[in-house]
């Protein structure tokens, strides 16, 4: 969103976030929008993730249960809030961005098994609160900040190594070098019409009985808590009425760093970290944010349907949301989601697709894993297609496409993947693992360890000229980042094209397809990266942009 910018702070400062009363309060907005603001400042930034969980990585959880599994460029599965730090920052991510408390022991068990504690006793402090250290200094030294969350609540139980570690950077470096945001719950009491600070009180009490004082508390509420409950926050919380700052609820997340600034936290965050006066240059957001709210017609929404796997939790498509509302904001428009159940339209006929699917302008059928809801993917696809409609396929959703088209168009009704028939000979596997394939001069085999047997990462592509998909990214070669375990077989190219569904990006090798599109067709694309890893609120994917003008 802002300018990547040099290194010019002498050290290093830290600022973490903790959160309190209840999860799910948006620490990863906030820890984004900090970094924004610093960003918007001239300061360069980095952010990272210390998740208490024991799973070594997110990669393996139920997006229904943990939400999206976001994918950095060097290829780690990752907590979704780094995808919130990359869209409000425009700063990368990395394998040195999320943590989880799994991988912390892991890490710690296999240097035990070697000999490198030397025969001591291994204990939480400092062996473990060692390696935490360890990572969230990891390659620091070209950044004025690191911003760091650390997820779940205060008193949780798995979270007490992080928050003793951070308690110890605090006491290893100056004063001004680090600061600690704590993010809040003020519930409102509709019985009683009040707004409730106690909640607040006991989060900071429980905080500060671990050795941690906050220099700043972030408080999310519906409603504006006043200066008399503000004042009341900061006395019993030990900071300054002017380090209490409200987190209103919004319908736009891009608010929120404006929000902040609007109560003057960057003035709070430049005493306090000893920055001197600095303005925050935040023109370009503002400028998006005023337009959005200058729209004041509702009667054109451009409705689209996410057609899913995991649509019971609509964070399981976080960043696909996200770069639809960043393509829509770019063009000035309105536009709605509604999430469909792909398992509810697998015993669905004709008919009953053609109405679970109607008065929609546009279709998103985005990746998954797992054999259930493939049949009503395949079934949405070929109304989609028959019907002229405007479509994009992602992962998962490019795969159904092929087949889709192979069966309904080139007689192939055997025509599936892998993932679901196996070894079967019954079948056509137009859809299956490769056996290896290359990158950076590594090789990476279908039958390593799970997350090791996906492509993972920014890989790159070559497109054809004269398609649509030159059309939207305007060159040759693009690069977009995969997390995907099956690939169309580019054996079926000449076959696939010869009927009019065009193999129109392979990899950089060529062995492999990235990009199916019909020509003749009002908008009908489907890739096999996950392009919603790589937009902005500042910088739409063209992908999402071209989609949203085609609805």
């Amino acid at each position: 969103m802002v300018l990547v910018m040099t290194k010019h702070l002498k050290n290093t400062k830290y600022i973490f976030v903790t959160g309190g009363v209840v999860s799910s309060l948006g620490k990863g907005v906030a820890t984004a929008s900090l970094g924004y603001i610093l960003k918007s400042m001239g300061y360069s930034v980095f952010l990272k993730k210390l998740d208490p969980y024991l799973n070594i990585d997110p990669g393996t959880m139920n997006p229904k249960e943990h939400g999206e599994v976001f994918v950095t460029k060097d290829g780690m599965e990752s907590d979704l809030d780094l995808g919130h730090y990359e869209r409000f920052t425009g700063v990368d991510t990395s394998i040195d961005s999320n943590i989880t408390a799994g991988k912390i022991y892991y890490n710690l068990l296999e240097k035990e098994r070697r000999g490198d504690y030397l025969g001591q006793t291994v204990q939480v402090i400092p062996h473990v609160t060692n390696l935490i250290k360890d990572f969230i200094k990891r390659n620091n030294d070209k950044y004025d900040f690191l911003i760091c969350e650390i997820g779940g609540t205060v008193g949780d139980i798995e979270a007490l190594p992080f928050f003793e570690s951070i308690r110890q950077i605090k006491s290893e470096l100056p004063r001004e070098d680090v600061l600690f945001v704590h993010l809040t719950l003020i519930p409102f009491l509709h019985a009683t019409k009040e707004l409730k600070t106690k909640p607040t009180q006991h989060s900071v009490k429980e905080l500060m009985s671990i050795g941690i004082i906050p220099d700043v508390i972030i408080c999310r509420t519906e409603r504006e808590i006043g200066d008399d409950n503000l004042a009341k926050i900061a006395s019993f919380c030990n900071v300054s009425k002017e380090s209490v700052i409200q987190g209103f609820d919004t319908k736009n997340i891009y608010d929120i760093p404006l929000s902040y600034i609007k109560q003057g936290i960057d003035k709070v965050l430049c005493s306090k970290l000893n920055l001197g006066e600095q303005k925050p240059q935040v023109q370009s957001l503002q400028q998006i944010i005023d337009r959005q709210h200058s729209i004041t017609s509702k009667t054109n929404v451009k409705k689209i349907a996410l057609i899913g796997k995991y649509t019971s939790l609509q964070d399981s498509y976080k960043s696909l949301t996200e770069s639809l509302k960043h393509a829509a904001f770019s063009l000035d428009i309105h536009h709605s989601i509604d999430f469909v159940d792909a398992r509810k339209l697998d015993k669905k006929n004709e008919e009953e697709i053609a109405k679970a699917l109607s008065g929609f302008d546009g279709f998103v059928v985005p990746g998954g894993f797992g054999t259930d809801g493939l049949e009503g993917m395949i079934k949405a696809i070929k109304h989609i297609r028959e019907n002229n409609l405007p479509f994009l396929g992602i992962c998962l959703g490019m795969q159904m496409t092929v087949i889709e088209f192979a069966r309904s168009v080139l007689g192939m009704a055997k025509a599936h993947t892998e993932e679901v028939v196996g070894n079967n000979a019954e079948y056509v596997k137009i859809v299956s693992t490769m056996e290896s394939w290359e990158k950076d001069g590594k090789i990476y085999k279908k039958d390593a360890k799970l997350g090791g047997s996906m492509r993972l990462g920014e890989y790159g592509a070559k497109i054809a000229k004269d398609t649509l998909a030159y059309k939207i990214y305007g060159q040759d070669v693009i690069s977009e980042r995969h997390r995907h375990r099956y690939e169309v077989d580019l054996a079926f190219k000449d076959k696939l094209e010869a009927a009019g569904l065009r193999l129109s990006g392979l990899s950089a090798d060529s062995g492999l397809p990235e990009i199916a599109e019909i020509t003749n067709h009002k908008f009908f694309i489907a890739v096999q990266y996950h392009p919603e890893f790589n937009s902005g609120i500042l910088k739409p994917n063209p992908l999402f942009v071209e989609f949203i003008k085609s609805c």
